[in-house]
């Protein structure tokens, strides 16, 4: 079992991180495997919706790490996604990355890239905005039939560095809460398979286009 743990902050080490590496260490004393995925510092380019990605199953713009990242996914069971808030939404860098390696799974028909596995979002905030934002990032799972895991609260800690992230207790508290769902999770999906139980059978999916003829 294992779970990729998603830094969308554009500074490596900063409260993102901080946040993150409290999860990894809850997860490692369950048994569960993980890895912090930076998506870097540089410019990350916006999804140009050429849907070149169906035919080349990968995006066409390769200066950053989203492609990357796609092909390291194939192989974890689960994904948390944190990131800064910024005005009451998640980092422009990491929205653009969301936006185009889920765009390309789904293009491409892989979607068991994500399908079913559990997932989380987790920010980090001075002080506001992170309500909105743990509902920006939840709607890439929902949409994706990833199921959401939980804390005893909403996953956010507080500071402006990541010293200030050691004092909120409570919200460290509630990501190793997170945590152990998490891996409570992945635990049960795998004595499910173990007794031979199957994933729900998948529709052809069907498309409705709000336009009258």
């Amino acid at each position: 079992m294992k779970v990729l743990l998603l830094n969308g902050s554009p500074r490596k080490n900063g409260c993102t991180n901080r946040a993150l590496t409290e999860i990894e260490k809850t997860l490692q004393e369950e048994g569960v495997e993980s890895e912090i995925f930076h998506i870097g510092s540089n410019s990350i380019s916006p999804c140009r919706a050429c849907r070149a990605c169906a035919k080349l199953k990968k995006c066409v713009i390769e200066d950053d790490r989203v492609n990357e990242f796609v092909e390291k996914a194939k192989d974890f069971d689960g994904f948390i996604i944190g990131s800064p808030v910024y005005y009451a939404a998640a980092a422009g860098g990491l929205v653009s990355f969301l936006n185009r390696a889920f765009f390309q799974v789904s293009m491409s028909n892989n979607r068991e890239v994500f399908l079913r596995k559990p997932a989380a979002a987790i920010v980090s905030a001075r002080r506001a905005g992170t309500s909105a934002t743990l509902d920006q990032l939840n709607k890439y799972f929902t949409i994706t039939q990833m199921p959401i895991i939980s804390g005893r609260y909403w996953n956010q800690v507080h500071g402006q560095t990541p010293e200030d992230v050691e004092k909120d207790l409570e919200g460290l508290q509630n990501l190793r809460i997170l945590s152990r769902n998490f891996a409570y999770y992945l635990k049960c999906i795998e004595a499910g398979k173990k007794l031979g139980i199957e994933p729900p059978k998948q529709e052809e999916t069907i498309y409705t286009n709000f336009i009258n003829e």
